[in-house]
């Protein structure tokens, strides 16, 4: 290896809440991460349904750049780019971005399901791409621009995800990095290449679907008015890492040997295990699981659950309404609430609508049978109970799914920073949770450039320096009879 000390490495990072610009470092006690600069992101209401600000979004990022710039100047040898999966923007004939893309909570893929499947049984699609059904994956979205006869769409010249538009702007290459397109429902499992039959099939156009890239390859160099306008190096590189965010974490992820799982815990909850092939079978498209592209050419076989997103969308209506908490406040509350007052499905569909959550989850209790409460307490206590047991499930089935015993939980990502819900899974799961690093995305993100430039040999090198870090921290299981006992209730 050599000299790593004066090579920094950037990490763009986007997430559903906000972005960051991040600096890493290889040094003798492993990665020192530096945040840059940081910004909020979210939803915007238009009159054409909701969208993200990818304007101001790429305003953020080119002010991270500017400061990486200043502080760091020709020590920044390359750039890699992870966002949340799904969405797309499209880019028309004069290499200008058309239109501000959609959000994936947008409600125009309502119905689409079934538009697809009117086209292609549900057991092809999942024959082919091994993906999870969920209603906002692109396939679904560009169904609605499809049957919407959307303008956009017509006078695309290419679709790219969101990594992809950021990638296009850093370099002027048009190309769909693999991670993030296994999202898209679109890709096949096996050959990891655009499933154009299936594309065919469901009367998408083939033509907006650009080549792929896979983790370590590098995309180009800035382009010489970014190198102008930020002040980096113009040899900067910009690497294909994992850009779809779970990707990334999982590569992040302090996993040694065999016998463990990853939960990337945030809005979303990602909980699956890293594989070299796809499980694509009867009992895989039973339970609905998801095979993703991993780094390194390796398989996520994962399920998606609804996630910290219900405490996030209460506490907004909470401080709405006046009533405002910090997330410390409420697992502090949550915490001293009654154990199992009442359970909630975090994957029901009713919670997936930004908006009044508290009021869902009422009406949710009272459709259940349970009283409803307006209590904070209980109701952050619930969401995190009911979490954890959905976690256990979802364990259970995928330990059966992969054929092998699942010893430790890693939990890495935001959501680590709750050391309530990080014991109730132990309790829950009745296994071994290891929690951290929180900053497991850029981290992953960070790793595979590093690997791209020869610094570090490999990604176990990377996860072993990362499992030496100082914020990992290990949670027993406890209390696991009551836990199993009120599992075994809700099942009945």
């Amino acid at each position: 290896m050599s000299d790593s000390s004066e090579q920094v490495y950037l990490a763009v990072d986007l997430g559903a809440e906000s972005g960051r610009v991040l600096a890493g470092r290889l040094g003798p006690g492993g990665v020192t991460l530096t945040e840059i600069h940081r910004f909020s992101n979210g939803a915007v209401q238009t009159a054409s349904g909701l969208r993200w600000d990818f304007t101001k979004l790429w305003e953020e990022i080119q002010r991270g750049l500017k400061l990486a710039a200043k502080q760091w100047g020709e020590h920044i040898v390359s750039i890699g780019v992870d966002t949340w999966g799904v969405d797309y923007g499209f880019i028309g004939a004069d290499g200008r971005l058309i239109e501000e893309p959609h959000h994936y909570r947008d409600s125009r893929s309502e119905g689409m399901q079934e538009q697809a499947f009117s086209k292609a049984s549900r057991r092809d699609i999942y024959e082919i791409t091994g993906i999870q059904f969920l209603p906002f994956n692109t396939i679904y979205q560009l169904l609605a621009d499809v049957h919407a006869g959307s303008s956009a769409y017509r006078d695309a010249k290419h679709m790219l995800m969101i990594p992809d538009l950021i990638n296009y702007r850093l370099t002027g290459r048009v190309c769909n990095e693999v991670t993030n397109a296994s999202t898209s429902q679109l890709l096949d499992a096996r050959t990891r290449r655009w499933s154009e039959p299936l594309i065919k099939q469901l009367g998408i156009r083939a033509d907006l679907f650009c080549d792929l890239v896979s983790s370590g390859e590098t995309i180009g160099t800035i382009t010489p008015e970014l190198a102008k306008q930020t002040g980096l190096s113009p040899g900067v590189s910009v690497v294909a890492i994992g850009s779809h965010d779970t990707a990334s974490a999982v590569a992040g992820v302090p996993g040694v040997g065999d016998g463990w799982a990853y939960l990337s815990s945030g809005t979303w909850s990602l909980l699956g295990v890293e594989l070299q092939e796809p499980v694509i079978d009867d009992a895989s498209y039973g339970h609905d699981f998801t095979n993703e592209a991993g780094v390194i050419n390796s398989v996520r076989l994962l399920k998606n659950i609804g996630g910290l997103w219900l405490l996030q969308e209460c506490r907004r209506q909470w401080d709405r309404e006046g009533q405002s908490y910090t997330y410390a406040d409420l697992t502090r509350m949550a915490e001293q609430a009654p154990a199992f007052a009442r359970v909630i499905d975090p994957d029901d569909p009713s919670f997936a609508a930004p908006g009044d959550m508290p009021s869902r989850i009422n009406a949710y209790l009272e459709a259940s049978g349970q009283s409803q409460c307006d209590d904070p307490a209980i109701v952050a206590r619930t969401i995190l109970e009911s979490l954890a047991l959905r976690y256990r499930k979802v364990l259970n089935t995928l330990e059966a799914l992969a054929g092998s015993k699942i010893n430790t939980l890693h939990i890495v990502g935001g959501g680590t920073q709750n050391h309530l819900l990080n014991q109730f899974t132990a309790n829950a799961t009745g296994r071994r949770v290891v929690a951290g690093p929180i900053e497991a995305t850029a981290l992953g993100n960070l790793l595979v450039q590093m690997i791209a430039q020869k610094q570090i040999q490999d990604l176990a090198a990377g996860r072993a320096m990362i499992g030496m870090g100082k914020d990992i921290e290990t949670f027993m299981p406890a209390d696991t009879e009551a836990w199993s006992a009120h599992a075994r209730a809700q099942s009945a």
